[in-house]
């Protein structure tokens, strides 16, 4: 085995056999030397034939069944980290990333020692529409992507520092990943780079954008072959990211927002017809609970942000796309 090159790219994958191509072919075009490690997450299309015949220059880590999102993404960074990686990037099998995508990463990366995670900017496979330009917390509970859908693609790109990067298309530190842990498995999918964006935050560490390192998406290529693949998941992690990481001077207002968001989208869920998935997402959700409160108390013992420092990092209002909860909201502004 050759000796590290000092940045991996990590690509989880479960049945993206037609998506993977161009993936990898991205990766192989980078104008910085990258290890790229396939994580194959139990698929049952072809997938590992063809990266064995066609991708020989690839590692490819196959595991037996569907580890989820957080749970295949592990695999591969512990891999990286074994194999003494400085930085680990993490791309979605439904993307493709320009030729300077990692130069410009460890560009921004290299900048500041205290840097622990650079953004991608994230833009529409065609093109034309953001996905995300970093990931944001509204003081609702709700984690949304910032500039998903807004046609001028460079809104933000004055606006560096963030609270949160997308699992999808994003460098880590490997130094700051032995400090604050990998991502949570119980999340499975959804939400789980909030929470470790939650964590990096309040062990010290700084989220920035580098706007000039763009990466297209396939938006839902994935979760969309899944019926209430999506509402199980929000269901049963968003409780979570709050319980684990929220402080306490924070809970009186966030806590009882989300209950209300929360509320919505399970009856929304019910009249969709997607009522068992809802059922089941909010009782796994309760089930695991003790065990995230048993975290959150080991996360807030390691804090190193105070309350007025994280308080910035927050979105003091509901998330653009929350329509439903702006009307309620105005309702009951007007009794």
């Amino acid at each position: 085995m050759s000796a590290p090159v000092g940045v991996a790219v990590v690509v989880p994958t479960w049945n993206g056999r037609d998506d993977l191509p161009a993936c990898l072919d991205s990766l192989r075009r980078q104008t910085r030397p990258v290890e790229i490690v396939v994580v194959e997450n139990g698929s049952i299309d072809g997938s590992v034939e063809m990266l064995r015949a066609s991708y020989p220059d690839v590692t490819v880590l196959v595991q037996p069944v569907n580890l989820g999102f957080a749970g295949g993404v592990n695999v591969g960074l512990r891999y990286a980290l074994h194999r003494g990686h400085r930085f680990v990037a993490l791309l979605n099998n439904d993307a493709v990333a320009e030729p300077t995508w990692i130069d410009h990463l460890v560009a921004e990366m290299s900048s500041d020692e205290r840097v622990g995670m650079v953004a991608s900017k994230f833009v529409t496979i065609d093109g034309t529409r953001l996905d995300s330009t970093g990931e944001c917390y509204s003081t609702w509970g709700l984690p949304f992507p910032r500039g998903r859908g807004e046609e001028r693609l460079d809104a933000y790109d004055s606006a560096t520092e963030l609270f949160g990067a997308s699992g999808g298309s994003t460098l880590y530190r490997a130094k700051m990943l032995r400090d604050i842990g990998l991502f949570d498995e119980d999340f499975f999918a959804y939400f789980e780079d909030v929470d470790l964006s939650w964590r990096a935050h309040l062990r010290g560490w700084r989220v920035r954008l580098a706007p000039a390192a763009i990466a297209y998406h396939r938006i839902g290529a994935t979760s969309g072959r899944i019926p209430g693949f999506t509402t199980y998941q929000t269901l049963k992690n968003l409780f979570w990211v709050v319980t684990k990481n929220v402080p306490r001077r924070y809970l009186a207002t966030v806590v009882p927002r989300l209950a209300l968001a929360y509320t919505l989208t399970f009856w929304r869920a019910v009249l969709q017809g997607n009522g068992a998935v809802a059922v089941k997402g909010v009782v796994v959700a309760t089930a695991k609970m003790p065990k995230k409160l048993r975290q959150r108390r080991a996360i807030q013992r390691g804090r190193r942000l105070d309350d007025e420092a994280l308080r910035p990092l927050l979105t003091w209002d509901l998330p653009p796309g929350s329509t439903n909860l702006r009307r309620l909201r105005a309702l009951v502004a007007r009794s």
